[in-house]
């Protein structure tokens, strides 16, 4: 739905457009192992980085109890531009409020939206989001490889300018989206996909993973109209199947699709890079009878491209990546990677979706196609390098988000 900016007659439309997000995965089962990991709170204000990808100057904030198994309460929450580390730019805080009061209660696994508040948002700039969590509180909503540390203190610090004697994590916790108002035109991407499209193994901190840096080709390109790239990547994540035992891998994706995508604010194109995880997982991090054949894996990603048309959205398929010799012991074989060869054809032939990107050819090494080139890998032959992630970024004809 557009809106008209400031409520005047004839002033330019604007709606609501997703300029970052992160994709929930269920709670670690055991208490113990939630806690090593450092996600259990009380009383406590978790201060959480996030990279914008394009800007405005009306914001709101989408928190989460995915997954959650009790009622989660926000006592505070406050967004602020971020400066270094935990620090905030001086006079930059806002409030964020829930219907006009400053906490709010989340039911399980519902999401809440704040109001939204004025503060100029630059493209491709980082944002600190402060929750206070009065009251115990595990790790809902929770997106477990973030490559990006966030901030945890005692207390109510959700306006402090500094944080001392914090500790750190490496997820995002109770956090789900970040929107921006912007011109009607304007829309976004979601890349939609496992631990390559979440930037496993880029450089902490950074911002390297392929969707930012095509984010940044996009911003490059100032004859185009606002386009917004989201990172809906779970590391692990498969098409078929839901992680049992690696709960950090996340529901399978034909049920995280409408959430994670369909439901994005603005979204207008999909990328999906999904479906090395069932080839690979099977007999090793999964049960071997989780093994699927190359047609099923089409059937699901066919499911993928339909529902994406049903709501209107265009999509593109990417082909899976090398992964010859990987250093997950039982991830490879000569059998799983012919299956994986076998849906890269379909991708590119099978005209399921609205165009292709091959991310096989972008990074595989021309004399040794199994494998991934050397100068991409990041030393385990599955997972890119930031130049990896880089080249993955080049291979995408621009052209396609027209």
């Amino acid at each position: 739905m557009s809106l008209l900016a400031g409520g005047a007659l004839g002033a330019p439309a604007e709606h609501w457009v997703a300029t970052w997000i992160a994709s929930p995965s269920p709670q670690l089962a055991q208490e113990q192992k939630m806690r090593a990991q450092g996600l259990e709170f009380q009383n406590q204000t978790v201060r959480e980085i996030v990279h914008t990808s394009i800007g405005g100057n009306s914001v709101r904030v989408r928190l989460s109890n995915a997954y959650g198994d009790g009622t989660l309460e926000i006592g505070a929450a406050h967004i602020a531009l971020r400066a270094q580390g935990a620090g905030i730019v001086s006079g930059s805080d806002r409030v964020l409020t829930f219907g006009g009061r400053p906490s709010t209660s989340i039911p399980p696994n519902a999401p809440v939206l704040s109001d939204p508040v004025k503060v100029d948002v630059a493209a491709a700039s980082d944002l600190a989001i402060s929750l206070y969590l009065s009251k115990a509180a595990g790790g809902a909503g929770i997106h477990y490889s973030a490559q990006q540390t966030n901030y945890v203190i005692g207390g109510d610090q959700t306006a402090a300018e500094s944080f001392a004697g914090k500790a750190t994590i490496k997820s995002w916790v109770f956090l789900e989206g970040v929107d921006v108002l912007a011109p009607d035109t304007a829309a976004a991407i979601v890349a939609f996909g496992d631990s390559i499209t979440d930037g496993a193994a880029s450089t902490v901190d950074a911002n390297r993973r392929w969707p930012n840096l095509l984010a940044g080709r996009l911003l490059a390109q100032h004859n185009r109209r606002q386009l917004a790239v989201v990172d809906a990547g779970i590391g692990g994540n498969r098409i078929l199947h839901d992680a049992k035992t690696n709960v950090e891998f996340g529901v399978n994706a034909l049920a995280r699709f409408e959430r994670d995508a369909l439901s994005q604010p603005g979204a207008r194109y999909v990328i999906v890079l999904e479906g090395i995880n069932d080839i690979g997982h099977a007999g090793t991090s999964a049960p071997a009878s989780e093994a699927v054949s190359a047609e099923e894996i089409m059937a699901g990603l066919k499911q993928i491209a339909e529902r994406a048309h049903e709501h209107g959205l265009k999509i593109f398929g990417g082909t899976l990546t090398p992964f010859a010799g990987t250093t997950f012991p039982g991830y490879y074989s000569p059998e799983k990677d012919t299956k994986r060869k076998a849906v890269n054809e379909w991708i590119r032939t099978g005209h399921a979706f609205d165009g292709v990107i091959d991310f096989d050819k972008a990074v595989r090494d021309p004399g040794n196609p199994d494998h991934m080139l050397a100068a991409y890998d990041s030393g385990d032959h599955l997972h890119p390098n930031d130049e990896g992630y880089k080249a993955m970024a080049a291979a995408i004809e621009l052209s396609l988000f027209r």
